[in-house]
């Protein structure tokens, strides 16, 4: 199926996709926030400018869109059915930077938690994980 957009108006809807302070990152942030725990964010010397990062704890938080990121299994990571051929490539690469920068992260000493975009859907559950983790009980 063809895009039912134009050239313009899609690129005016993908400028609009933020990589920073998105929604489910606010939800995350807002989450852990209210639960006590105190962050950097987007630090830029680590490895990947994580989302969330907590000094102390020797603990980063990725944040992660499901389609952008490729999350397996889940229906938010669906394909576009037009121009397959930038998609893929594109969406992989994604993929496969983000693994990279989870292993550099991991090498330098850093424990690492991914939350994905459809996981804010239940921030009870979402809170315990988090939890656990941020006290050293859970490993991703």
């Amino acid at each position: 199926m063809a895009d039912t957009l134009s050239t313009e108006e899609r690129s005016r809807r993908m400028a609009l996709v933020r990589s920073t302070d998105t929604g489910p990152e606010m939800r995350v942030r807002r989450l852990l926030h209210g639960m006590g725990y105190r962050y950097r964010l987007h630090r830029r010397d680590l490895p990947g400018t994580p989302d969330l990062v907590f000094p102390g704890r020797r603990a980063v938080v990725l944040v992660h869109g499901c389609f952008w990121h490729r999350h397996e299994g889940c229906a938010l990571a669906r394909l576009p059915k037009s121009r397959k051929e930038f998609w893929v490539p594109k969406l992989e690469g994604n993929k496969a930077r983000d693994a990279r920068k989870v292993a550099a992260l991991q090498d330098a000493g850093w424990r690492v938690f991914v939350v994905w975009e459809c996981e804010t859907k239940n921030l009870d559950a979402l809170a315990v994980r988090l939890r656990r983790f941020l006290e050293g009980e859970e490993n991703q």
